[in-house]
């Protein structure tokens, strides 16, 4: 980013924008994955609040969201998104389109004969096509317009940078549109990035595991009504969990207690440069890998990484976080590390008091009842990230996975298979890899042996809504249609706009005698507008940061 200190000249778009706002020069993600973070953004509540995942698991319906909240004032809502991972209509992100009138993903009518998987991404340049669209009709009462633009897919390096030119060009012909119609004096526009790229830093070749700079650390800037505080720059840290309550703020609607972050208007008229604790989490490498959580908190000028093998670093002389302090300085270390458990605390009261999420009571009865044993309900999150294997020590594994995810998302499951087993002769219990096999298999109709690593992954995951989908689907392939009926329901308690799983368990219902339930959810996928079985050959490989 050119505002940002770059001399590449990449952003001039977004380089003028800055100009007519305030600049957050230090904005950190509470996560380093798209789901996780763009659910802090729109709900202004930490991941370990709103429960939304890589794993399907549904943004927490008890707590405020932005979009709602503002429906509810009398403004039209749309949502123009540019990837498959934000579209709950094919599975992902259930939950995100609450509060707008419309939400489009442009993912559910895929051309005939076309795979999936060239199709994950929409490119930044139809997302705003679409959008300004909406804006010539809609434009003439208050609005809330939700852009969402990403990078291609595996961008590194040189495709990186060109990648982040083509969505500041997409940008400035949004900022035309809202030119032309007169709208950009008086509208609030909020630029920020849901998180980083590795690129190789630290021996992770995307993100989605490590809390350092270079997946934390995101652009963030605000232009308000009439440009005011224009060319104003804070230098303090702040963090995507305060956008929701700056947008409302601006908006004049009362702030919810529930929201944990607050205005940035609040931070730029104060000490902008005094900075807030800041606070960040991957779940992932516990979901993903079975590995331990990672927590981060910067304060001052240490960033202070809870790990097995803890980490600590000063900022100040060692930006690129690479002489670890923690042996050395023991006393700050101690300090930092008193400071997040204090958070955590605090925090941990406020999660227990909300809506949990995991397996009931009832499904893990069936499941039993299927054979599963020693299944445990999801714990809430908070747990410390002290125990486990340190990500940092088996980040190898992790890259390894995930482009094995790449090559089955990119329709080429006799290439992904042999690298799964690779990882499964190291790792048996690596969730990803189980379910990633047990997919390829499936999709290479060897349903058999596919069954036996989807149920290890349901074994090392119990709730994760798309290895049930995936089991599900086989189990329908080889006739077990009692089993199939019991994942498949347990799946679309969690993908609840998904009309390819409800199709699937429409056909299940039928060879189960079940006329009733078969035409409800024949019903409910045709209303959804997906109405065919997708089974297998549709299904979605989840959790590939690299396609976020």
């Amino acid at each position: 980013m050119g505002f940002l200190g770059s001399r590449r000249g990449l952003t001039p778009n977004l380089d003028r924008l800055a100009k007519q706002s305030i600049v957050f020069e230090r904005a950190y993600s509470q996560a380093p994955l798209t789901v996780v973070s763009l659910a802090t953004i729109l709900s202004g509540t930490y991941p370990q609040t709103h429960h939304a995942s890589e794993l399907g698991a549904l943004l927490a319906t008890g707590l405020p969201d932005l979009p709602d909240l503002l429906h509810a004032r009398g403004y039209r809502t749309a949502a123009f998104v540019g990837s498959i991972r934000l579209d709950p209509r094919d599975g992902f992100a259930p939950g995100f389109d609450r509060g707008f009138d419309i939400y489009d993903a442009g993912f559910q009518q895929t051309p005939s004969g076309e795979d999936r998987y060239q199709s994950i991404e929409c490119g930044a340049d139809r997302v705003v096509v679409q959008a300004t669209k909406w804006l010539g009709q809609n434009a003439q009462q208050p609005f809330f317009l939700w852009v969402h633009l990403c990078l291609p897919p595996g961008s590194s390096g040189g495709s990186y940078e060109s990648g982040v030119a083509a969505i500041d060009m997409a940008l400035g012909k949004l900022m035309t549109a809202l030119h032309s119609q007169g709208l950009d004096p008086a509208s609030v526009i909020i630029v920020a990035a849901d998180h980083g790229e590795s690129l190789g830093a630290h021996g992770e070749d995307t993100h989605g595991i490590f809390l350092y700079d270079e997946t934390i650390h995101v652009p963030l800037l605000v232009k308000l009504p009439q440009s005011l505080m224009a060319g104003k720059r804070v230098e303090g840290r702040v963090r995507l969990l305060d956008v929701a309550p700056t947008v409302l703020e601006t908006a004049r609607i009362p702030i919810p207690s529930e929201m944990q972050g607050q205005s940035l208007l609040r931070i730029a008229k104060g000490n902008a440069d005094a900075g807030l604790p800041v606070y960040a989490r991957s779940d992932f490498p516990q979901q993903a890998f079975g590995w331990s959580v990672l927590e981060s908190w910067r304060s001052g000028k240490y960033l202070y990484i809870r790990a097995p093998q803890p980490e600590l670093y000063d900022l100040s002389v060692d930006p690129k976080a690479i002489r670890n302090l923690a042996q050395s300085s023991k006393a700050i270390l101690e300090t930092i590390a008193g400071q997040l458990n204090s958070f955590d605390d605090h925090l941990g009261n406020e999660v227990r008091k909300s809506v949990q999420t995991g397996l009931t009571s009832s499904e893990m009865q069936k499941l039993a009842s299927l054979g599963y044993v020693g299944l445990q309900k999801s714990a809430s999150g908070v747990a410390a990230a002290v125990a486990g294997t340190d990500p940092k020590n088996s980040i190898a594994g992790a890259n390894l996975t995930l482009n094995a995810m790449l090559t089955l998302e990119e329709g080429k499951p006799e290439k992904a298979i042999p690298e799964f087993r690779q990882v499964l002769a190291g790792q048996a219990n690596t969730y990803l890899a189980q379910y990633g096999l047990g997919v390829g298999l499936a999709r290479q109709q060897q349903y058999s042996e596919a069954i036996e690593h989807l149920r290890k992954a349901i074994e090392l995951q119990p709730d994760s809504a798309w290895a049930h989908y995936a089991m599900g689907c086989s189990l329908f392939r080889l006739g077990d249609f009692r089993t199939s009926a019991i994942h498949l329901e347990i799946a679309s308690d969690r993908l609840l706009q998904f009309g390819g799983l409800h199709a699937v368990l429409a056909q299940v219902y039928e060879r189960l005698g079940r006329p009733q339930d078969a035409t409800r959810e024949r019903t409910k996928a045709s209303q959804l507008g997906n109405p065919r079985c997708q089974c297998i050959e549709r299904e979605s490989p989840s959790s590939n940061p690299q396609r976020h």
